[in-house]
This record gives structure tokens, C-alpha cells and sequence, in this order.
């Protein structure tokens, strides 16, 4: 059986290509639906269904471009109510996809539609299963996401749900199946997800905590929504584009591809109310940058952090990138939804520095430095890595405030005195730098590094625990 996976590092997500006989089918497909549209023609196959596992929350998904541009079918699970044409399978029923089977297998619990697809190849033996949110390497699908977009849903409900798709779906089928999840590390769909991206069933029957065979309904729910916390703010906005549909990414990218003269850019910039973001790196950033815009830098989870930082989902932005990145940088928006690209600045920052225009910087000290200054003085010290890092370990003495409550917490941040930024490695801090530079604040510095250059210093801090989420 030809399965093949399709992993998108920077949103930990992966979509699956399986084909046969000249035909092929796509699960989980991401926005830009052009290269599994290339990987077909490659084997000489027609795309015949794109399978979809559930409602997602953390993209948008291309099931729609993709069934446009070639006619395939798209299959949901039971109880799905998508606003446009759509299978809503039966559970157990069986797709043929050339020789081989796709059987449908009914798992809610991470949403009330989630679905497992069973691969079944010519001979008949059972491959592997596409597990979307419902089962992770290491994880299970967090519980607490659909509440938000069904109002009589809770996550203890939901929690319970999985318990029994698990138990009475998932844990009998064979230990030598292998594993397709939808996500690996670093997704917000689930809290202690590995790194590894596909394993045997057997080996997580194993060691993963939430397949233990003799947890009861009632320790599986505890277990299961400890260590959760508020799932990022547009989460549910993805979900309702999921289900209602959205504007094909070809005429986004038309949109977007405007390159704009310095003038011009300062001219929109003015006169609307559209965001200016910068996606240059973080050292980039801070050395010159036009003001008012601020920082999530693309050598990194951009679309993730511009998910949690952009309240707004249709918010109006303009570009700043490094030449020949402005196309990738529009697709990585569209992904988690943010379609309202107007524009980029022509030759990047670069142009507006040489047009003389105004220009901002972030100040920034080295973790040698920093190490030095608390040793002279009092200093206030703000951490915005996740809550999760900060209690396994932090400078004795600092304030946590993450990352992605900055916007709701702006009034503990002084304007009167100074203070000193730091995440991990300096790409979350110049975020909330550049949010901060935005919004008036000038009495801070940034660590060059973060956390991991400080701790290899002399420097108070506490004792390392071993995380229990990484949420």
C-alpha cells in the first residue's frame, strides 16, 4: 500500500497521499492544494475523494479548492453538517480507492464528528489507521475544543466520548497496525504529543498514558483535561470556516500580490487600519523596522502565533518580508485564516530604510550581560515563555506573563520603570517586544538568546521539574 505523509513542520500537521491503480485520495489537506494535486499527476493518478477526519480547529483546511480543482469527493464521518456538497459517511462503510479500502470507523470525542479511516490493502490485510485529533503518538486529542463552537457540549462530555471511541474502537483493532496521526510536537491540539510522527498501534497501547488498559472512564477524564489550558482564540474561527466554506486561495493570492512603492505602503499604512507585519527574523527586526508594525517572524510557528497575536481574523495587513518571501508568507497566513493580505512592501525593508523614512529598534542586551546586570542592580524580569516552561523552570524572581495573554495584559507591563524581556530563544520575547514598542512601551531590553543562554549562566534559578503538558 503506497501511504505516504505530508508533514508541515512549522503548524506540526500532516496530511496523507495514498494511490492505487491510478486512483489517489488526500486526508487532511492543507490550504495550498497545488502539490498534492502535482504529487498525483506524478504517479499518473485522479484525486477520487479527499477525506477529512473532523472539523479542524488549528488550520483551515484545502477540501474545498481541492475538490474544485479536481473533481474529488469529500468525505466526512458521521454526524458532520458541512455547509456545502459533501459524503457524510456511515460508520463502517468502505471507500475504494483502486484496490485498496478505506473503512470508516465513528471515534468522537476530540469533536463529535471525528473520524478514524481504517487502510485496508488489496489482499485484504489491514495497513494503518488515519487517526486525525483522536489518537497522537504519545497523545490523545484534547477534549475541550468543540465546546466552543456547539453550545451544549462540555469537555468532560467530549472527554467521555473518547474514552469509549478509544477503548471500544481504537484499542481492539491489531497491534501491528501503524499510526497516521494529523499532528505531531508542537500543535496545540493536544498536550504532550512526541516528536515522532507515526508508530504501531501495538507500541501505544504501550506507552501512551491515555491507552492504558485498566484506566477507568473517570480517571481517563481527570488524566485528560489536567494541564489543558485556553485553547488559542482563533481555533474556533478556523472551525466555522471549515465547516461554512471560504474564499478560494487563488483569488487571495491575486489579492495579496500587490507590491506597493514606499509611498504607497505609508499611504494605506496612514490612512486605513491595517496592521503592518513584519515576518523578517527577530535580529532583523530589532537592528530597524518601520514603526507601528510589529514582529512574528517566519523561520518559526508563525501561522500559530499569528493565530493567537491577530484577534481578528479578517484584520487588513501589510507585508514586510524578505525579498521572496512574500508569496510564502501570504500562504501561511491564508492557512490559519488570515485572508485579508492588501499588500507588501516593495524590496522590504531595505527600501523604506533607503527613502530615509522614520525607523524604530529594539533594544537587546546578550545573556552574559543580563547575568551581569542582576548581579549590579534590581532588576523586574518578565518571562513570556508558556506557563508549562516557566514552572518546570525560571529565574528566581521573574514574572510569568505568556506570550499569548499579552493583549489581556498589557497593565502589568510598566511604563514608568524598566524591565527586562525573555521567552526561550529570543523569538516569542521580540513578539512581545514589538506588541509592547507598538503600544508606547520604550523601558525594556531584550535577551539575546532567551532562557537557553541564561540558564548556562551563574544566574538564581529554580530547580528543573519535568513538565507534565507542554501546553
Amino acid at each position: 500500500m503506497k501511504v505516504e505523509q505530508i508533514y508541515t513542520g512549522c503548524i506540526a500537521h500532516a496530511a496523507y497521499y495514498i494511490e492505487s491503480n491510478g486512483e489517489a485520495a488526500i486526508f487532511d489537506p492543507l490550504r495550498e492544494v497545488q502539490p498534492y494535486i502535482n504529487r498525483a499527476e506524478k504517479d499518473g493518478a485522479t484525486i477520487k475523494y479527499v477525506f477529512e477526519t473532523h472539523f479542524h480547529a488549528d488550520f483551515v483546511s484545502g477540501h474545498l479548492d481541492l475538490a474544485q480543482k479536481t473533481g474529488a469527493h469529500i468525505v466526512y464521518g458521521p454526524t458532520a453538517k458541512p455547509n456545502f456538497e459533501a459524503i457524510v459517511a456511515e460508520d463502517n462503510q468502505v471507500f475504494k480507492v483502486g484496490n485498496y479500502s478505506i473503512k470508516v470507523i465513528h471515534t468522537p470525542g476530540h469533536t463529535m464528528e471525528s473520524t478514524t479511516y481504517l487502510l485496508i490493502d488489496d489482499k485484504g490485510k489491514e495497513h494503518g489507521i488515519i487517526t486525525g485529533d483522536t489518537l497522537f503518538i504519545g497523545d490523545v486529542g484534547r477534549p475541550d475544543l468543540a465546546q466552543h463552537v456547539i453550545a451544549d457540549l462540555t469537555q468532560e462530555k467530549l472527554a467521555a466520548h473518547l474514552y469509549d471511541s478509544l477503548r471500544n474502537k481504537i484499542m481492539p483493532l491489531s497491534d501491528d497496525l501503524i499510526v497516521y496521526p494529523n499532528h505531531g510536537a508542537g500543535s496545540a491540539c493536544g498536550k504532550m504529543m512526541s516528536k515522532e510522527t507515526t508508530d504501531t498501534l501495538g507500541n501505544q497501547k504501550k506507552v501512551n498514558y491515555a491507552l492504558r488498559a485498566d484506566m477507568t472512564k473517570q480517571e481517563f477524564i481527570k488524566t485528560l483535561l489536567d494541564g489543558l489550558t485556553t485553547p488559542p482564540g482563533y481555533f474556533p474561527k478556523n472551525v466555522l470556516m471549515n465547516i461554512g466554506g471560504y474564499e478560494s486561495l487563488d483569488k487571495i493570492m491575486e489579492r495579496a500580490n500587490n507590491p506597493l512603492s514606499v509611498e504607497s505602503f505609508e499611504v494605506v499604512a496612514n490612512e486605513t487600519k491595517t496592521l503592518i507585519l513584519d515576518s523578517r527574523t527577530a535580529a532583523d527586526f530589532a537592528k530597524g523596522f518601520i514603526p507601528n508594525s510589529i514582529n512574528i517572524g517566519i523561520d518559526s510557528n508563525f501561522a500559530m502565533w499569528v493565530g493567537e497575536m491577530i484577534p481578528d481574523i479578517k484584520q487588513e495587513i501589510l507585508l514586510v518580508t524578505d525579498e521572496g518571501k512574500e508569496e510564502e508568507t501570504i500562504i501561511r497566513l491564508s492557512r490559519v485564516g488570515y485572508d485579508n493580505t492588501v499588500g507588501f512592501l516593495k524590496g522590504g525593508f531595505i527600501s523604506w530604510k533607503n527613502a530615509n523614512k522614520p525607523v524604530e529598534q529594539i533594544n537587546r542586551i546578550t545573556a552574559d550581560d543580563f547575568a551581569q546586570k542582576i548581579k549590579n542592580e534590581k532588576v523586574m524580569v518578565i518571562d513570556v515563555r508558556k506557563k508549562s516552561e516557566f514552572d518546570s523552570e525560571h529565574l528566581v524572581g521573574a514574572i510569568n506573563i505568556p506570550l499569548n495573554t499579552i493583549n489581556d495584559n498589557l497593565s502589568s507591563f510598566p511604563k514608568d520603570k524598566s524591565f527586562v524581556l525573555h521567552c526561550a530563544g529570543g523569538y516569542r520575547s521580540m513578539i512581545a517586544a514589538s506588541i509592547l514598542k507598538q503600544r508606547g512601551w520604550s523601558k525594556f531590553v531584550d535577551v539575546i538568546g532567551g532562557f537557553n543562554e541564561i540558564k548556562k549562566l551563574d544566574v538564581p534559578k529554580t530547580e528543573y521539574i519535568c513538565p507534565s503538558t507542554l501546553l
